[in-house]
């Protein structure tokens, strides 16, 4: 009979910057085996519509579940916004979203009530981050602002980049205008941008990066289901991809400070 509690979670995301939720819980459940699955031959999900990126969604559950992945982590703001709830009535395991957990941080951590929140085209839109903001406390005012350039900036390895600072100074000014004192890092990518992102924002605007808060999030599921791996070995993470193992397993390493070489990449659409 299989331990539950052994078995790995499965993590995805568009790219790369669902590692920066990896990342937290390799440090916040470091007994835990994680495999990852980074869709880089469709990336970016931002700019596509949600039947698109639901169904992309379910392809990649479809191939976590083969390795028999014991709860979900959608570590991409765009999936969690168009696909977060059709997954849970769909699976049977826990599923965990990255909007949520950031959503109820900003409100908790803003004091003047103006919460900013930058993402990609789909999950600005999607308004979700407002909604599950102003459940928490409706007189908060949210603003959205879509940042489509900065994944790509991202993936290329270009998050110290002159132009990524010139792109965050023009995306956020609007923000800044509206006196917010909360910036949500509405994207998974976007934590890698972080000192980036402060410099134009200044220290008085608390950042919330959601890859945390979900983590967090994570545990407490694991904790009441009884799911929590009690292994005192080092866990063997999986890394997949849909295209560019290469391109990868070069950015894990600046990522995770970790020299990954056996990421295998997959037909994903035939799941």
């Amino acid at each position: 009979m299989v331990d539950n509690k052994s078995l790995p979670i499965g993590v995805f995301d568009s790219g790369v910057g669902g590692l920066t939720v990896a990342k937290e819980i390799m440090r916040n459940l470091p007994n835990e085996k994680i495999v990852y699955f980074a869709d880089s031959a469709r990336i970016p999900y931002g700019s596509k519509s949600k039947d698109t990126v639901l169904g992309f969604a379910r392809q990649i559950t479809n191939f976590l579940r083969t390795k028999e992945v014991k709860a979900i982590v959608i570590a991409c703001n765009t999936a969690s916004a168009f696909a977060f709830e059709e997954l849970e009535k769909e699976l049977d395991i826990p599923v965990v979203g990255v909007v949520l957990p950031g959503a109820r941080a900003a409100a908790r951590q803003t004091r003047n009530k103006k919460v900013g929140v930058i993402g990609t085209i789909g999950t600005v839109n999607s308004k979700l981050y407002a909604r599950f903001i102003q459940n928490e406390d409706s007189e908060i005012e949210v603003y959205g602002k879509a940042c489509p350039l900065f994944v790509p900036l991202v993936e290329e390895s270009m998050a110290t980049d002159s132009v990524t600072l010139t792109m965050a100074k023009r995306y956020l000014q609007p923000l800044m205008e509206m006196n917010i004192d909360t910036l949500v890092l509405g994207c998974t990518h976007y934590p890698l941008l972080k000192e980036t992102i402060q410099s134009v924002v200044g220290e008085n605007v608390s950042l919330v990066n959601p890859a945390y808060e979900t983590v967090l999030v994570l545990k407490k599921v694991l904790e009441e289901q009884g799911l929590l791996s009690e292994s005192k070995e080092k866990p063997f993470h999986e890394f997949y991809v849909s295209d560019a193992p290469e391109s990868f397993n070069e950015a894990a390493k600046l990522i995770l400070d970790l020299e990954i070489d056996n990421t295998k990449k997959i037909n994903i659409e035939s799941y």
